[in-house]
């Protein structure tokens, strides 16, 4: 099975299914700047007009080749710019859109951490325009606060474990494209928002200039914005705390993005994109977090202040891409792109025990600050042949990629190492075929994961004995296939069912840290073992002339999993290595009353199991670290007028109990938010919309902070009100 063309005719005989994220292909599919209108597969997205029929609708991810929606095995949504655009009007939290429009995703953390913000009980791989965000090697939750949501053009969500993208993809691929100049001519927007809770330095407020500009082959999309935040306060009146982890609220961000193409060949047929973008979100430094009680029910908080010797916490991407597509190329479309990105994560302060040495200071008294560093580069090719053999309906879709992504953590005050330097480098060349037999489509492939992660000597802090670690390589060779069939069995109606094999890296950088005994070698790790996740999932859809409706069940399985538990003396996370089984199912929908009405429905429940002692049962329920309660989330919008709409939109995380009676016993209180958004077109005064988060300003407690870690206890957003004005020319 090395050679993968030859492993994808094998597994086309098979007919299984094929996740839809076969790789690359059966996933992926249309240009990233191919002018699209796409919705969820069988269910529609809320927004204002109806849509088209399914059949005609496609979707992308790492720009690859075009698919027609109800021809990919699998359960995918595809948040369009208008929710996009609605979740903007309540906040700028770049993954709030997430939870609230896709059934598997977690509740977001509303910070710049994205802590707990898993899919389906795994951790998902975030794509910018098909480039990763962060890095597996060292998961330092910030990877999904990379740039201004207001240039994203829609996300699309492939769910379950994917080998499509390469490593990192355990729970799924969430790939956010961004807009690309679409109609001849100029149009310039202009955005201004304000947001306030009404309370001492609460308020914040956004200006952002987008200009799209076309001339015949030459294309252009601009984009900068600057977002001032203030502190945020919950619903009792009392300022929230400081995420360790990075809070969104006190920072200002600065984006700019550019997208340059040019068209040319005998009709087109080719074409060269230069995409570049910069991002850094800043904290101003003007809190510091005081904390509160859990055993009374005081939340931690923040008062003015500052910790002498301390720098900011701060997120910092950039990345840089170039494109050539080839749609004539030997009777097939090529693809091919090359990229290079850095992303820099530094956190907020803190005199936690691993951060000691009494070297440098009296213990208890050091404050620290770590800081992740990534740099990463690849090249990503691609190309699809249609009527392979001459045989119609029969698709290939094969390429190879080759990535190096390089991670290393380090204390930032007192310049000390904490994780190593950890290289990563990975041929990857994949295959994957479809064929469209009447009302039935099949596809299988593969992928063939060659990777090696090298680490070189070092040694570990004071805390964990300043011990001298053997450094070395690990190879990870992996065959990743997938099979699958999705049949259109009446009108509008079709069935899936698939099963494929994803693949990932441990987050590398929390063993090669803790390790405080001599005598261990990077090679010799058993920690760092791969994780490979199989998925096996049935689900259907349907689409009519006014409602639509979708649903899945699927089962996850890894023999070497993760898991996540609390260091007690820390209060930093401890990783085990374990099998882990996630079993779900997911349902969403919606229904036009009238033209003018409209109501949506998404509901998700998963439960994961492990064990409680090594080579022990599967018996223990896995806890709101690694898998998150049921959600209920609905919608209902109002065409008031031509030039108006109103949105209420609600989401339920459900209570949840599990291993009651034991160490790891865990209560969740569920609790029920509201948000309204109202919009109208002044014309000549612009579109004005008005936002309201936490409409009836419930006092909750985020389910992840529930459950007690490292400062942790925070309550949610109370209501704030946002008032935005966009003019177009």
């Amino acid at each position: 099975m090395t050679r993968p063309i030859t492993a994808a005719l094998g597994c086309i005989v098979l007919a299984a299914a094929a996740s839809a994220h076969a790789d690359d292909a059966a996933s992926a599919i249309a240009s990233a700047d191919a002018p699209t209108e796409p919705a969820q597969a069988g269910s529609t997205a809320p927004d204002d007009k109806p849509k088209q029929e399914l059949e005609t609708v496609t979707v992308t991810t790492g720009s690859r080749s075009a698919k027609a929606v109800d021809k990919i095995p699998g359960a995918i949504v595809v948040v369009t710019r208008a929710e996009v655009d609605r979740t903007l009007a309540l906040t700028d939290d770049a993954t709030a859109v997430l939870s609230r429009t896709v059934p598997g995703y977690a509740e977001s953390s509303q910070a710049m951490s994205n802590t707990g913000e898993n899919l389906r009980g795994r951790i998902p791989l975030r794509l910018f325009d098909g480039i990763p965000q962060g890095s597996p090697l060292r998961e330092g939750t910030r990877n999904g606060t990379f740039t201004d949501m207001g240039i994203i053009d829609r996300i699309e969500v492939i769910n379950g474990p994917s080998a499509a993208e390469g490593i990192g993809a355990a729970g799924g691929i969430i790939n956010y494209i961004s807009k690309s100049a679409q109609k001849e001519g100029d149009q310039v927007d202009l955005t201004m928002r304000y947001s306030t809770q009404f309370k001492d330095d609460s308020s914040g407020y956004k200006v952002g200039a987008n200009w799209a500009h076309k001339s015949g082959d030459f294309d252009m999309y601009l984009a900068g914005s600057y977002i001032d935040r203030g502190i945020t306060w919950d619903a009792n009146g009392r300022r929230i705390g400081m995420n360790q982890s990075g809070s969104l609220a006190d920072t200002t961000s600065d984006n700019f993005f550019g997208k340059f193409g040019y068209d040319f060949g005998e009709g087109n047929s080719q074409r060269v994109q230069l995409t570049l973008s910069k991002f850094k979100i800043d904290g101003k430094d003007n809190y510091i977090e005081q904390l509160g009680d859990r055993s009374k029910g005081i939340t931690d908080t923040s008062v003015p202040g500052h910790n002498p010797g301390t720098y900011t916490p701060f997120n910092d991407f950039w990345q840089a891409q170039l494109k050539y597509l080839n749609n004539d190329f030997f009777g097939g479309a090529l693809a091919m792109d090359v990229y290079k990105a850095s992303q820099a994560m530094r956190f907020l302060p803190e005199a936690t025990p691993d951060k000691q040495d009494p070297l440098i200071a009296p213990l208890g008294t050091l404050i620290d600050q770590s800081e992740i560093n990534s740099q990463k580069k690849g090249l990503r090719t691609s190309w699809t042949r249609p009527d392979l053999f001459g045989v119609s309906g029969l698709e290939l879709h094969t390429g190879v990629d080759w990535v190096e992504d390089v991670a290393q953590q380090k204390l930032a005050i007192t310049n000390r190492l904490w994780v190593p330097p950890m290289d990563y480098t990975s041929w990857a060349p994949y295959a994957q075929l479809s064929w469209d037999i009447g009302p039935v489509t099949i596809v299988g492939g593969i992928r063939r994961e060659d990777g090696q992660l090298e680490v070189n000597d070092y040694t570990t802090t004071y805390y964990r004995n300043r011990v001298a670690v053997k450094g070395g390589t690990i190879d990870y060779q992996n065959n990743l296939p997938n099979v699958g069939a999705i049949w259109r069995f009446a009108d509008g109606w079709s069935a899936f069912a698939s099963w494929s094999k994803g693949f990932t890296l441990p987050n590398a950088g929390i063993p090669l840290r803790n390790v405080n005994k001599p005598g261990v070698s990077v090679a010799q790790m058993q920690d760092l073992q791969a994780i490979i996740v199989r998925n096996e999932e049935v689900g259907f859809n349907w689409r009519g002339e006014r409602a639509g409706l979708s649903a899945s069940a699927y089962k996850s399985t890894s023999q070497f999993g993760v898991s996540l538990s609390v260091d007690p003396t820390t209060g930093d996370y401890i990783m085990n290595r374990a099998p882990v089984d996630i079993k779900g199912y997911e349902f969403s929908g919606d229904f036009r009353f009238t033209d003018d009405w409209k109501a949506t429905l998404i509901y998700s429940r998963a439960m994961g199991y492990t064990v409680f002692t090594a080579n022990g049962p599967l018996s223990k329920h896995m806890g709101v670290t690694d898998v998150m309660p049921a959600k209920l989330g609905a919608s209902l919008t109002w065409n008031f007028s031509d030039y108006g709409n109103a949105t209420l939109g609600g989401t339920t995380l459900l209570s949840r109990n599990l291993n009651q009676g034991t160490s790891a016993a865990e209560h969740i209180g569920g609790y029920t938010l509201w948000d309204l958004e109202i919009n109208y077109d002044a014309r000549k005064f612009g579109k004005l919309t008005l936002g309201v988060e936490n409409l009836l300003d419930r006092q909750y407690i985020l389910a992840f902070n529930q459950v007690d870690s490292f400062q942790n206890f925070f309550a949610g957003r109370g209501r704030v009100v946002s008032i935005t004005d966009k003019f177009s020319f």
